[in-house]
């Protein structure tokens, strides 16, 4: 049985102990991860099941299973004859594929077939089901918005293997099998996955002194560079149509308030994909719609609720992803320290003067 693992420097609560972000944690059916009262997500590993939903819904891809990656599966799934997506075929559960994974699957195949008959009987069914429905209605919205016409069907086909379980029970007789002097520090490592599976603990997260400067790396998900490669293959539709931002998951577009903005630098620093940018002089807000995993992080540390989301996103941005500029500010020297500072106002001091200004007559 998979179980799942955390990168620490890829969750988002690594740039940003207070995010609100708690997806893995709302999705995990059996518990198995807990989100609140530490820095980093916890996870009971014993409890875990290996279903792969947390994967999937985490929007920067810091949990992963040991032995399923969805790029890898994609990559099999399109040169497989077969079109059906099971639970007991090729997936540890459909619920592990992102929308963003679905979409891909159906430009490249043309036609997908989400295997549901097993979900009544499953023990997870009251989360995993409800998210693989939500995932599938996803798709189909913006497959339709996109004016492709590629096919994803729900059918109740319940396939079944006989060799699954068999196959299972002999992967971890090889296991223990295998642990030789000649692979030992390879069966080190094994082992300590298979002791974290039976012992009923929290397994905490650190991030090591290594992870500090990676914090800074601007990284792209996997299944965003597959989605973009896949729409590059589609026609593009007659006209870009708009949707509701309330249906799409996995991305966004924002609007910033100027008045608002006091050009604190933290939204584009701390955006974890480069979706938020500026230049050298800290001279503006760059945004890339294309970019945002929708991880919610620079209004969480937005203290003056400067940016918000819009409610609409538009199509084109699939198709033709445009940086926008949502803000363009003043750079000056500040008046009291010399230092150069940006601001969105006519001020000529800068925030910690103004601060220490502020502390100083009171």
């Amino acid at each position: 049985m998979s179980s799942i693992s955390l990168t620490a420097i890829k969750c988002v609560h690594s740039l940003d102990k207070e995010s609100k972000c708690d997806k893995c944690e709302v999705i995990c059916p059996t518990d198995a991860i807990r989100v609140t009262g530490k820095p980093l997500p916890v996870i009971n590993t014993a409890s875990c099941i290996g279903c792969g939903a947390c994967d999937a819904i985490c929007p920067n891809e810091a949990l992963y299973l040991d032995n399923f990656k969805p790029r890898d599966f994609l990559v099999e799934f399109v040169d497989d004859k077969s079109s059906l997506i099971s639970c007991h075929k090729n997936v540890p559960c459909i619920a592990a594929l992102s929308v963003e994974y679905i979409i891909s699957l159906a430009i490249f195949k043309k036609e997908i077939i989400l295997d549901m008959g097993h979900c009544d009987d499953c023990s997870i069914s009251h989360k995993c089901k409800t998210q693989i429905l939500k995932n599938y209605e996803e798709a189909i919205y913006l497959l339709s918005a996109m004016e492709n016409k590629s096919d994803i069907r729900l059918e109740n086909i319940c396939f079944e293997c006989d060799e699954t379980q068999d196959n299972q029970e002999s992967n971890r007789r090889d296991f223990f099998n295998s642990i030789t002097l000649g692979n030992v520090a390879k069966g080190n490592s094994a082992f300590e996955k298979e002791f974290k599976k039976a012992t009923n603990e929290l397994v905490e997260h650190t991030l090591e002194k290594e992870d500090i400067a990676l914090l800074k790396k601007k990284v792209i998900p996997q299944k965003r560079k597959i989605l973009f490669t896949a729409i590059k293959r589609v026609e593009r539709p007659s006209q870009f149509h708009v949707v509701d931002a309330n249906e799409v998951s996995f991305t966004s577009q924002k609007l910033l308030n100027k008045e608002s903005c006091t050009a604190c630098q933290m939204c584009y620093r701390l955006c974890p994909t480069g979706a938020l940018t500026s230049d050298l002089m800290n001279s503006k807000i760059d945004f890339d719609p294309f970019l945002c995993v929708k991880c919610s992080i620079c209004h969480d540390v937005c203290e003056s609720d400067a940016i918000t989301l819009s409610p609409a996103y538009n199509i084109k941005e699939f198709f033709e992803p445009i940086v926008q500029n949502l803000i363009s500010f003043n750079v000056r020297r500040c008046d009291e320290c010399n230092m150069i500072f940006s601001t969105s106002k006519e001020e000529k001091i800068c925030s910690r003067c103004k601060e220490e200004g502020i502390k100083s007559s009171s």
